[in-house]
C-alpha cells in the first residue's frame, strides 16, 4: 500500500506574518500548504505491515510555496520564505 491511501489530502492557504528582506516591511502573506490528515480507518486490503505503518502515521502539512512577492507597491521583489518550516505535524 502507498502512503497516500492512509491520508485525506487537500490544499489550504494559511496566513503568516513575514518581513521582506529587501525593503524591511512586515505584512501578512497567504502561503499554500498541502494538508494530509490521517483517515479514521485503514483501507480493507491492508496486511500486517500496512497496519503497523498506519498505527505510526500522523497528520501533517507540507508547504508548496517557496517564493513570495513583496506586498509593498514600491518594492514588489520576490523573496524566499526560508524562515517558515517546509513541513509541520498536526495534532
Amino acid at each position: 500500500m502507498e502512503e497516500r491511501e492512509f491520508f485525506d489530502e487537500r490544499n489550504e492557504q494559511r496566513q503568516h506574518n513575514l518581513t521582506c528582506p529587501h525593503c524591511g516591511q512586515t505584512a501578512d502573506y497567504a502561503i499554500s500548504w498541502v494538508v494530509r490528515r490521517k483517515r479514521s480507518q485503514l483501507p480493507r486490503n491492508a496486511d500486517e505491515r500496512d497496519r503497523a505503518r498506519f498505527a505510526k502515521a500522523m497528520s501533517y502539512m507540507v508547504r508548496t510555496d517557496d517564493m513570495l512577492q513583496c506586498s509593498n507597491i514600491r518594492c514588489r521583489k520576490r523573496f524566499e520564505i526560508s524562515n517558515v518550516k517546509s513541513m509541520a505535524f498536526l495534532d
